[in-house]
């Protein structure tokens, strides 16, 4: 009796398409960041084109290039996306990261108030610190471990000057939020450009295109030698697609609609941008 009750039911599912599959549990994979990326609108653009080829969720984290990559030393996260150069190469040296490509740069640039108090318009990156050094100008920086405050940092090494007192401000934050606290005290302050122009207010682009004002980005995969949590195959899988030609389309053309210009270059399989 048992027997045919069994056959019955495998009837009756065969008739009615089968058993239900299983739930398939999320792809989802953990990439560390800039905080670039993330004010500037860029990875709002990117991650769903990402995940409609793939089928990798992301779930993000935004925080300094440093940071990000304490994440990914730590085993914390699958992949990183961040600008930082002397940092990665220091840390996929340590062997703990599998691949590193370059995918895309812009560059930084210094803004202040529109009266320009310590005069720095027009005037070579770190002459522009000097100058602003020089008049006790208020200079708010991000004082994280990010990449745009190692690059300031070796501009102030640049001109020469050991910045500390009342007019050097640090946020501790963020590029949106420190461009945010710049603008609130009509100080001045060093960005990426894509996060300024897509944060505009209160500030005025007053030096750029100084070739040490670069900004380059790179992709690093991690490994399971950072921790067992890591997952290399998403890690290869977000690294093969941003350098892929679909993604390097959308970075060229992210911004050009809205702002009338690209914020980032594709650079995938180039020379890597020398300052």
């Amino acid at each position: 009796m048992r027997s045919v009750l069994a056959v019955l039911a495998l009837l009756l599912l065969a008739a009615c398409g089968g058993p239900a599959a299983a739930p398939s549990a999320e792809r989802s994979l953990i990439l560390a960041t800039t905080t670039s990326t993330q004010d500037s609108g860029l990875l709002d653009d990117l991650l769903p084109a990402f995940t409609a080829d793939t089928g990798w969720q992301v779930k993000t984290v935004a925080v300094g290039s440093g940071q990000a990559i304490e994440l990914g030393r730590r085993g914390e996260a699958d992949v990183l996306l961040v600008h930082s150069p002397a940092a990665e190469q220091q840390f996929v040296a340590e062997g703990s990261a599998g691949r590193r490509l370059l995918v895309m740069h812009n560059d930084f640039v210094l803004l202040g108030p529109a009266a320009d108090p310590a005069g720095i318009k027009g005037a070579t990156a770190a002459d522009a610190m000097k100058r602003i050094a020089e008049a006790g100008a208020v200079f708010v920086s991000r004082g994280d471990d990010s990449g745009t405050a190692a690059r300031e940092k070796a501009l102030w090494t640049q001109a020469g000057v050991t910045p500390g007192g009342a007019w050097y401000q640090e946020t501790g934050q963020g590029m949106g939020a420190t461009l945010r606290v710049a603008a609130e005290k009509s100080g001045y302050t060093l960005s990426d450009r894509a996060t300024y122009l897509s944060q505009p207010d209160g500030l005025t682009l007053l030096s750029e295109g100084d070739p040490g004002l670069l900004n380059v980005y790179h992709v690093i995969e991690m490994t399971t030698k950072a921790g067992d949590r890591v997952q290399p195959e998403a890690a290869a899988a977000f690294a093969d697609w941003i350098t892929g030609p679909a993604a390097q389309q959308r970075i060229g053309e992210f911004g050009r609609a809205q702002y009338g210009q690209q914020l980032f270059v594709p650079d995938a399989g180039k020379p890597e941008p020398v300052p």
